[in-house]
């Protein structure tokens, strides 16, 4: 029989599992196709799974303690969850040198169609229709992280077919996937049961701060954030060649 707690617990935790294995897949085949040396590329894959795998362990015993739950006479504290891996995992893209050279070498619409497991945004709908979510967040978080996860299937098919990868397409899909994490993180924080709570007081959003849908917030947010942020240094860096004559502004992916 459907139950919604069930299709959630579910359908969030095999679509962690799902997302860590296709990004540790995906970098290990990029490192092998740029004739990484074996041994450096079996670090850098041990490392990477080290470090995602350690994180969602991380996410899942902190949401399983109830860390992030919610209550009215309190502050949240999902925030901390949220923004400590975007930090750390933003300052290490723009300052490691180890990890500039993997950036170079990801192919860009890989990195875009990593994010079709955004279409797991479907969750939010799923659970608004019985009543378990209040719409204001549900919504459009829920309407936008799906049209952003088949937009970045529909640029990696195209791509993969021989069509040019346009930087202005690059760059409006991270802008309209980025703006729909932040319109989710608003409505998500101010519907939720805080001092500063500022909707949803009769249908507050209790079940975005526990086990399993916190995941989303506090694995799968920071994540696509990071993701965005390697797919726009990769933009940059191909203007940046464009410009200085070594390659198009306009990249065709060869596969």
């Amino acid at each position: 029989m459907f139950t919604p707690i069930l299709y959630t617990s579910f359908t969030v935790l095999a679509g962690c599992i799902i997302t860590l294995a296709t990004v540790i897949a995906g970098l290990n085949q990029a490192l092998k196709r740029a004739n990484w040396p074996a041994a450096a590329r079996g670090r850098i894959v041990r490392v990477t799974i080290t470090v995602l795998v350690g994180w969602f362990m991380v996410a899942v015993a902190l949401a399983a303690l109830g860390v992030y739950h919610v209550a009215g006479d309190r502050l949240p504290t999902i925030e901390f969850g949220i923004m400590a891996p975007i930090l750390i995992g933003g300052l290490l893209i723009w300052r490691s040198s180890i990890l500039s050279r993997v950036v170079e070498v990801l192919p860009r619409h890989w990195v875009i169609a990593v994010q079709l497991y955004r279409v797991e945004g479907v969750i939010f709908l799923v659970l608004y229709a019985f009543g378990l979510l209040p719409g204001v967040f549900a919504l459009p978080a829920g309407a936008g992280d799906v049209a952003t996860g088949l937009l970045a299937l529909n640029i990696a098919i195209n791509a993969t077919r021989g069509a040019e990868l346009r930087s202005r397409t690059v760059l409006l899909w991270n802008i309209f996937g980025i703006a729909d994490l932040i319109v989710a993180l608003t409505t998500g924080f101010f519907s939720s049961p805080s001092p500063i709570q500022r909707f949803a007081f009769d249908h507050p959003n209790q079940l975005i701060s526990m086990f399993p849908l916190v995941l989303i917030p506090t694995f799968l947010v920071p994540l696509a954030i990071l993701l965005h942020i390697i797919s726009l240094r990769q933009l940059g860096r191909a203007v940046v060649r464009s410009s200085t004559g070594f390659a198009p502004a306009i990249e065709r992916v060869r596969v």
